[in-house]
């Protein structure tokens, strides 16, 4: 048996499928995320007043100078759309720290005692980077679980 093979004739109208429009900007149980291009300091302070981190720390984790966040904090400035997605991922580990630990002086100071893990030791620098933000949070899960090595 033999499958019939069509091919498109040149002249006939085709339909085209397109995928469907997604905003990039998710809400999560009735909040809104505030774009990452309206991401400004006043935004960042209500993050950054939940846990004891020094500017120099928040500006290390977020990768700008102290002085750059000076000048957001002098005129509201808004933050590179890189910096602010960062700071919004510190937002809900700094959440998630707190759910399993109990509050944020006590995940602070978990953090810079460079807690163990299996792949390693952890440290508070480990927030610089994704991976690391990855590795504290599975860490988190597995105290959360009662695993904690």
């Amino acid at each position: 048996m033999k499958k019939k093979i069509t091919s498109y004739a040149a002249g006939k109208k085709h339909r085209v499928v397109e995928e469907p429009v997604v905003p990039m900007v998710f809400a999560k149980r009735g909040r809104i995320i505030p774009s990452l291009k309206e991401f400004t300091y006043s935004e960042f302070k209500k993050i950054s007043e939940k846990v004891p981190f020094s500017h120099a720390e928040w500006a290390s984790i977020l990768h700008v100078s102290e002085r750059t966040l000076q000048r957001y904090a002098k005129n509201n400035g808004a933050f590179a759309p890189i910096n602010a997605e960062r700071a919004l991922q510190i937002a809900e580990l700094i959440k998630r720290g707190m759910e399993v630990l109990g509050d944020a002086n006590t995940f602070y100071h978990w953090l810079k005692r460079n807690p163990y893990m299996l792949e390693g030791n952890l440290s508070f620098e480990s927030l610089a980077t994704q991976d690391g933000i990855n590795k504290v949070l599975a860490q988190l899960g597995r105290i959360e679980h009662g695993i904690f090595a």
